[in-house]
């Protein structure tokens, strides 16, 4: 018994190979002939996208092609696929030597996530029975970009310290698990969650914390040069966060209904997404004994109101309920950074990159308590009789419900989510933990020099690293008294 564990030990202890030659491009290859071979036996355009559109308008009494659901929808998908590639990849780049994996695999998981969430979501979702094909449309896209979502959150939790080929894998499994839980909570549970706090953030941020835990590199101190930040990666990181604020109010409102649901998530989220940056501020400025402000914060907390409003965008919360909701996250995130970070790391053991637990699965679990008493609360004499059905969709199976019941399915939907993100990121992280995929040695991480060709004058002056802005962000904690400022600038020796 002792051989075995011993052996074993020295199985998962050997030294890192971060050849990836062969394994990347066989991934990549078989799993993009198999999504061909996949698209071909199921997918199909659906009747607004496919040629016979002039007969159905025809047979439906359609006089315009404005009618065509993609004129409604492209303009929100245009902005959600933007927060995708542009936004995520952005907000990643923080990291001094980092950007090209930021930017680069981001690329890469959406790339390849969208597909998979195309055929995973048109299973559970829109299968025909009779065709037994899956008939697309430009709202299938939206929320194939949302499933890619929960994934690109869930990067950001070990971010710097997995392999290309790790990402894949954790993006099959991802995708796959989202799929199950979306359709247990949105169609089994009927709980409502059109921007996704429950089923996008809350899943993707355990989902990414869980996997990060079971990773947990207890020698990761030897890459803490590489761990900063410099002042033009900062700004780059900042330019992901205004993709993402901007257009939050979009990714929330993309698949609500036409009419006043979308137009009320849009506002609401609006004045939410606002509320939050003065209260980040605000608390980013106490934190420091000289009032300064932390990059950090300003770059990922600012986002939060638009996590935690994505359950209720579409309610009646009113313009001032989305502004006290905006209120309190900027200041629960804010702190998380400031204190609930450093918890994770020294005592659960939880590496998180990006601090995807204070942006994303927190108020993801806030925007779920939010939509849960926002529903329970909702009256007739609010939303009028035709409102709530609509609203709440109480129809066919569910005419019957009640808006208590509902707010206890709501509830329920949020700890579906956790659980299938904390479960499911365990047992991926351990598929992940096998020591075949090329991840990176602990004192190679959060360098780009390991999985990309540099250009030239980086390979030439690698060893000359400018100073590095410390922040009491993602994965530096100084050790000091609250009292003191939390920034330095400290210069590495060359």
């Amino acid at each position: 018994m002792g051989n075995c564990s011993q052996g074993c030990k020295d199985y998962f202890s050997r030294q890192k190979n971060t050849n990836i030659r062969l394994t990347l491009p066989v991934v990549c290859f078989v799993w993009q002939i198999a999504m061909i071979i996949l698209f071909g036996v199921f997918i199909r355009y659906d009747k607004e996208s496919n040629a016979h559109w002039v007969e159905t308008k025809a047979h439906d009494n359609i006089t315009s092609d404005i009618e065509n659901d993609f004129y409604f929808r492209y303009p929100s998908f245009q902005d959600v696929h933007v927060m995708i590639f542009v936004g995520f990849g952005f907000l990643m780049t923080f990291l001094k030597r980092y950007s090209f994996g930021a930017v680069g695999f981001n690329f890469l998981i959406a790339s390849f996530g969208l597909q998979w969430a195309l055929l995973m979501q048109g299973w559970f979702h829109s299968l025909d029975p009779q065709t037994g094909k899956i008939f697309i449309g430009v709202e299938s896209l939206i929320n194939a970009d949302f499933c890619v979502a929960g994934c690109l959150i869930a990067y950001g939790a070990v971010l710097g310290k997995v392999s290309p080929v790790q990402l894949l894998v954790m993006t099959l499994f991802g995708v796959t698990l989202f799929a199950v839980e979306e359709y247990i909570i949105l169609n089994l549970l009927h709980a409502r969650d059109a921007g996704g706090s429950m089923v996008i953030h809350t899943f993707g941020g355990y989902y990414g914390l869980a996997i990060s835990r079971v990773l947990y590199r207890p020698n990761l101190h030897q890459s803490k040069r590489m761990q900063g930040s410099v002042y033009h990666s900062d700004t780059f990181a900042m330019i992901g966060t205004l993709f993402l604020w901007m257009f939050w109010p979009s990714f929330n409102s993309a698949i609500t209904d036409h009419g006043d649901g979308q137009h009320r998530a849009v506002i609401n989220t609006y004045l939410c997404l606002a509320s939050t940056v003065l209260t980040t501020v605000a608390i980013s400025s106490l934190s420091q004994k000289t009032g300064k402000l932390d990059m950090v914060h300003i770059q990922n907390s600012t986002l939060a109101g638009g996590v935690a409003l994505g359950t209720a965008a579409e309610f009646m919360i009113s313009p001032y309920g989305a502004l006290i909701v905006g209120f309190f996250c900027g200041i629960i995130s804010t702190m998380g950074y400031i204190f609930i970070s450093p918890f994770l790391e020294k005592t659960l053991k939880i590496q998180d990159t990006c601090g995807i637990h204070n942006l994303h699965a927190m108020p993801g679990v806030i925007g779920g308590i939010v939509g849960a008493i926002t529903a329970a609360a909702a009256s007739e004499s609010v939303y009028g009789k035709q409102g709530l059905i609509n609203t709440f969709d109480f129809t066919g199976d569910f005419k019957d419900r009640t808006v208590l019941t509902q707010g206890g399915y709501q509830a329920a939907g949020m700890c579906v989510s956790i659980v299938f993100g904390v479960v499911g990121g365990a047992i991926v992280g351990s598929i992940l933990k096998l020591p075949i995929w090329g991840d990176p040695a602990d004192e190679n991480c959060f360098d780009d020099e390991v999985y990309w060709e540099l250009p030239d004058e980086e390979e030439e002056h690698q060893e000359s690293i400018p100073p590095i802005l410390e922040y009491n962000n993602h994965m530096i904690h100084k050790q000091q008294d609250l009292s003191e400022s939390n920034f330095s600038v400290e210069h590495c020796e060359s």
